[in-house]
């Protein structure tokens, strides 16, 4: 029996044809080329804090430049695990139930790959971070996709009582959302929980915005962790990063809280994608994650100005908002403008206007379930939401 040969045999798996690149990143280059501004990555476009980029540079003076702990270098886990108990109330052992990865991304495919196996079924919440579904795929598992609808973009119980069934391994909750803004809510969470111990499944939570909400006056809004839910601790993987928190969304360190055994399986699983995380950013993470709270309330204050310039903006262009509770993100509907699709329209936006979003079908397992939606961030300059809302102007009718 003959070997294929070289010039007939499959060169590209299955599992990277099932999905593209990251259209986030694509926008970045589409902006970058037609000189637009750039509302579409969520990375801020403003200096990360002074004092900790001398926190980074004195430890690289300090010769903090060789391997650390492959799990992560033990002052900075203990500066989470600290961080972790004021914050959220849960006490995590940092030598036990902690990994720092190269990012919340590494982490969330770490735990994926290290809790998943072949046939087993994720359920993801859709609009979705574009990860998440590629994540699944890679972990040789099925995504079980249940949606959530504008303009709470709240599920539907029996949707979600729905896709779960004895393959289900997890659940994923980007908790605030990315790419919507909604925080859910301690009933909606509680909901999630109960299926999860009913059907013995873990839930993997992405609490990488945990510190930007925006207070309501009809309710209140709270970011609350799967984690600190009855019942849940022992079921429930926490990803989280310094990206969002710190503006530092290109320093790559991230970290993951899970029960010891998932936490010994996270750290091999880790050891081989990636080693470790830069080991300066490690010491200078320490510094920031024992920062006082006033930091993190500044942070909400000026995460909330930002949104309330944003918004009235897009709504003045002929948007139609869907107002954003948390993270730094608002999805909008295009139907106003005419366009056939969201990829139609973003073309148009960042060649003719001047301004890069995202199109709403990168967020969907269906394109047409966006084709009708783009994604604005507003972490970004107040000289550079002006500079956008000045050439959003051009899209006002009448």
């Amino acid at each position: 029996m003959s070997t294929p040969s070289a010039s007939t045999r499959r060169r590209v798996s299955h599992k990277a044809g099932r999905f593209t690149e990251s259209v986030i990143r694509e926008m970045t280059r589409e902006a970058m080329r037609y000189g637009a501004v750039n509302l579409s990555q969520g990375f801020p476009d403003f200096p990360a804090p002074e004092d900790l980029k001398l926190a980074a540079m004195r430890a690289i003076e300090e010769d903090v430049n060789q391997y650390a702990i492959t799990w992560g270098a033990k002052d900075f886990r203990e500066a989470i695990a600290e961080k972790t108990k004021w914050y959220l109330g849960i006490d995590c052992d940092p030598e036990t139930e902690l990994t720092v990865t190269c990012g919340s991304t590494e982490g969330m495919i770490a735990a994926m790959m290290a809790t998943v196996d072949p046939g087993e079924e994720v359920v993801i919440f859709e609009p979705f971070y574009e990860n998440y579904a590629p994540d699944v795929i890679l972990s040789d598992a099925r995504p079980r996709y249940v949606p959530l609808r504008a303009p709470d973009w709240a599920f539907d119980p029996d949707e979600l009582r729905a896709a779960f069934n004895e393959r289900t391994r997890a659940v994923i909750i980007c908790n605030p959302n990315n790419p919507t803004g909604k925080v859910f809510t301690r009933e909606e969470l509680e909901f999630v929980a109960a299926l999860c111990r009913e059907f013995d499944a873990l839930c993997f939570t992405d609490e990488i915005y945990e510190h930007i909400t925006y207070p309501r006056e009809d309710r209140a809004v709270e970011h609350i962790s799967m984690a600190q839910l009855p019942g849940m601790r022992e079921r429930t993987v926490v990803v989280n990063s310094m990206s969002k928190t710190y503006s530092v969304t290109g320093w790559r360190v991230g970290y993951v809280i899970a029960p010891p055994d998932i936490t010994n399986a996270v750290r091999k699983v880790h050891d081989f994608l990636t080693v470790g995380a830069a080991a300066p950013l490690q010491r200078a993470g320490a510094y920031a994650l024992r920062l006082p709270p006033v930091y993190y309330e500044h942070l909400q204050n000026d995460y909330r100005r930002r949104r309330d310039m944003l918004l009235p903006v897009l709504e003045a262009a002929g948007f139609k908002v869907f107002r954003p509770d948390g993270a730094y993100y608002v999805m909008t509907d295009i139907s106003a403008f005419g366009f056939a699709d969201d990829v139609e329209f973003t073309r148009h936006l960042v060649r003719e206007v001047g301004v890069a979003c995202v199109p709403g079908s990168s967020f969907y397992s269906r394109p047409e379930l966006g084709a009708r939606q783009v994604r604005f961030c507003f972490c970004k300059k107040d000289e550079t939401l002006e500079a956008a809302a000045e050439r959003l102007q051009k899209l006002r009718k009448g």
